[in-house]
């Protein structure tokens, strides 16, 4: 059994309501296809779940959805809160870019609305010192920012398992976990590649560039792109982003197609994530999820597995610096809780 989120690597809240599967408080199934997601409430990311686990649960989610007053639905989707305080969402036959833009609004949209009040408490913040200009305040507060802006900048945003069985391109390395930081984030580039997976990311570090290629690319793409898009989006440019992934008719030959444009940086090389139209580096993140989980589907287990694995392996050695106690709190007071559409 699995309680870390694969995406943000925070432990999963526990239910009492489904015995079967006693991980997460809202939990997405799909009895038809038989598929089973535990949605992380603190990214907002839906994890697939294993296929041993699934189906008896699958069959508990049915029956206690049926028993359940519902709390929103539409035609193909309906959202159920039990009184346990587990919320229950039944896909039905949507099409592929209705379910998509339902899937991933609600998760856009929340990161839209946390980076409106950290943009906002940062405004207020520099207006506070423009106006309290005395020296002794000024210089407490230079005092106080200049911390907070080196922890920004110097500490781990993301933490990617590299190497080893996964990154199957090549000779076999040893395994090691590849951190990045915010100035990793910004620099990162997705290049046409030879591989299986259609394309290499280059991170800029500095002086010298860390290059990634076949899974080992796809793995960091993944755990980046979502960084980069931090800011989220309108659920107009959700649909946006969708139309273009179903303008390609699949999400990996997407991804192929967007890599080989060009989307030039301040220094003229192509490539640049952050340089994409926001839509596009939505769709981007959305492709590479989606990709991971029909592989997943198709067969290829171990991917799933590993990146439970992953998660699990790196929330145990996270580092110690933190946000404040109650700063989740604090955004899901102010920032808003997301509307179920």
């Amino acid at each position: 059994m699995y309680t870390t989120c694969i995406f943000c690597k925070k432990p999963l809240p526990s239910n009492e309501v489904v015995e079967e599967f006693p991980v997460g408080r809202r939990l997405a199934f799909d009895p038809a296809k038989g598929r089973l997601w535990v949605v992380c409430r603190r990214c907002r990311r839906w994890n697939l779940t294993p296929l041993e686990e699934r189906w008896e649960a699958i069959e508990t989610c049915e029956r206690i959805f049926r028993d359940t007053p519902m709390r929103a639905s539409t035609d193909n989707i309906g959202i159920a809160r039990h009184r346990g305080g587990l919320d229950l969402v039944r896909i039905g036959a949507p099409p592929r870019d209705e379910f998509a833009a339902w899937r991933y609004g609600d998760q856009f949209g929340t990161r839209m609305r946390r980076a409106g009040v950290v943009g906002l408490a940062s405004g207020v913040t520099m207006l506070a010192a423009m106006q309290l200009s005395l020296p002794v305040v000024g210089t407490l507060g230079f005092a106080a920012v200049c911390p907070y802006l080196a922890w920004t900048h110097l500490r781990p945003m993301a933490k990617v398992r590299v190497g080893g069985k996964a990154g199957a391109d090549g000779p076999v390395r040893p395994e090691s976990v590849a951190k990045f930081r915010f100035s990793d984030v910004n620099s990162i580039r997705m290049l046409p590649g030879d591989s299986a997976s259609g394309f290499r990311v280059e991170i800029d570090r500095g002086l010298r560039r860390a290059w990634f290629k076949g899974e080992d690319a796809r793995r960091v793409a993944t755990a980046i792109v979502p960084l980069v898009n931090r800011e989220g989006g309108t659920r107009n440019t959700v649909r946006r982003a969708v139309d273009a992934i179903e303008s390609s008719g699949h999400p990996t030959r997407f991804i192929a197609d967007v890599v080989n444009r060009k989307h030039s940086g301040l220094t003229g090389r192509t490539g640049y994530v952050r340089a994409m139209p926001t839509p596009l580096r939505l769709a981007v993140e959305m492709s590479l999820h989606e990709e991971q989980e029909r592989r997943a589907l198709e067969g290829e287990l171990w991917i799933l597995e590993q990146a439970w694995r992953e998660a699990e392996e790196i929330a145990a050695i996270a580092d110690k610096l933190l946000l404040p106690a109650h700063a989740d709190e604090f955004f899901e007071r102010h920032g808003g809780k997301g509307r179920t559409p």
